[in-house]
């Protein structure tokens, strides 16, 4: 039984879908002007690996995020390098695609884009505008924030705390507005802008309106997840819901997931692109196997905060090398022949059986990948106590699937390849055979280096070894 942190009742609940085994998600986005920073791809591998467990328990996710491909920050990168906004969104949604790809995230269902749903963004503004949620000024479309009701809920914010923080706005946008805290569904065109005709004079969308107009268009009026980093909560995440419920009249997400930041530096500040402390996925992947910037954002619980330091990054590498190690391992003994003992090959089976049940209780609670990650680490320290004992072959295969299994979970998968050290142990444990005359031993560790590409050179000054690239 799956139970969820919704961040709208600020508790966890237990998860029951619209359809049984299906699962509507909506998780917002990059807006394409830059690289992804760090920051970026923890909420991005965060509902990846939310939506491979989704996966796992048998749901079939119909997962859907966005590209915000019309923006402010867009068109200003677009005129410092001479470019059309068009052109640098499609750099930069590549780029997203490229490094996510290598991060090995799952292809979304579908990855809609601003420019692809205009008409009905009109359309949905104009509903609003008919019901009076909504009001054109200037050639600005703004809805009316006090006509929503619990308005700010989700992110524990009230109508007098937000008049407080606008009271002192200044600019031609608050002029045009009936109240400071109304919103901007629909922008007046501006020179050298992109912008699309509608009834209210050219113009382009809002940053909020998009991802109600995507989702409903997408996924219906009403969705089972709506997931997204912790900053989205207001005003982004808060104006969805007011704008969605009022043209539907209907409940718009039904559990609402929001992940913790990175943090950086001793004062564990959040990293972002305003601040000018972040580092790109594309700079990190780059230098560092994606695989263990992956996992070193897999060590947290995904509504916790993860400090981003090169000693984490050494950790996750380390971990990740220890379970590599251990399938490695699993790989040579199975390689040779071992006898089975039917009593013991059960009461081994049940074990296994109950660190999968243990995985799965961590997981079920609110994919808490941390408590899930250990399962693994406590799966494989026993693994490696049981094969210094003569294994059972049965009970290694089902051992290596289950690994390889939960391991599929974070996003993780190797492609094994022994390490040096690995290598001189088996070497010695093959002259070792041949000293003791255990030639079909010494055949088996010869033949199974050899599978791994690995040449062994017996010479006058000892046994050699040599890869097959060298």
């Amino acid at each position: 039984m799956i139970k969820i942190y919704n961040t709208l009742s600020r508790q966890k609940e237990v998860f029951n879908p619209i359809e049984a085994g299906k699962v509507r998600m909506y998780v917002c986005g990059p807006t394409v002007y830059n690289y992804i920073h760090i920051g970026n791809a923890r909420s991005v591998i965060a509902f990846d690996t939310i939506r491979r467990y989704l996966i796992y328990r048998g749901y079939e996710v119909n997962y859907v995020s966005n590209f915000t491909d019309v923006d402010d920050k867009i068109i200003r990168v677009a005129n410092e390098t001479n470019q059309s906004a068009l052109e640098v969104a499609n750099q930069f949604i590549e780029a997203f695609k490229t490094d996510t790809c290598a991060l090995n995230i799952l292809p979304a269902t579908k990855n809609p884009r601003v420019i692809e749903f205009i008409p009905q963004i009109i359309d949905f503004i104009q509903v609003l505008i008919d019901k009076e949620f909504a009001y054109v000024a200037g050639g600005d479309v703004y809805f009316r924030a006090k006509k929503s009701s619990d308005y700010a809920k989700l992110a524990g914010k009230s109508i007098e705390m937000l008049e407080i923080g606008a009271g002192g706005r200044v600019g031609e946008e608050i002029t045009l507005k009936e109240d400071p805290i109304d919103f901007a569904l629909w922008k007046a065109a501006k020179a050298g802008e992109p912008s699309w005709q509608s009834p209210w004079g050219d113009g382009r969308p809002g940053w909020h309106i998009e991802c109600s107009v995507m989702s409903t268009s997408l996924l219906g009026e009403t969705i089972d997840i709506h997931g997204g980093g912790q900053d989205l909560e207001f005003p982004h995440h808060t104006n969805e819901i007011a704008q969605s419920e009022a043209k539907t009249g209907k409940k718009f997400v039904n559990y609402w997931m929001h992940n913790g930041f990175v943090t950086v530096g001793e004062t564990n500040e959040k990293m972002s692109k305003s601040l000018g402390n972040f580092v790109t996925a594309h700079e990190l992947i780059a230098q560092i196997d994606p695989q263990i910037i992956r996992f070193l954002m897999s060590t947290t619980q995904y509504r916790k905060p993860i400090q981003f330091s090169e000693s984490g990054l050494s950790e996750a590498k380390s971990n990740l090398d220890k379970i590599k190690n251990t399938l490695e391992m699993i790989d040579f003994k199975l390689s040779s022949t071992s006898l089975s003992n039917t009593d013991e090959q059960a009461e081994n089976l049940s074990k296994l059986a109950q660190f999968k049940e243990s995985f799965i209780t961590a997981m079920d609670d609110d994919f808490n990948a941390a408590n899930g990650l250990t399962v693994i680490y406590e799966l494989v320290k026993w693994v490696n106590i049981y094969l210094e004992a003569t294994p059972d072959t049965d009970v290694l295969k089902q051992v290596r699937s289950l690994l390889i299994e939960l391991l599929d979970i974070f996003g993780i998968s190797f492609t094994t390849e022994l390490i040096d050290h690995e290598i001189e142990q088996l070497i010695t444990e093959r002259n070792q055979a041949r000293q003791n005359k255990n030639f079909n031993r010494a055949d088996e560790i010869r033949d199974f280096l050899k599978a791994q590409g690995i040449e062994l050179l017996d010479t006058k000054d000892g046994t050699r070894f040599k890869r097959g690239t060298q």
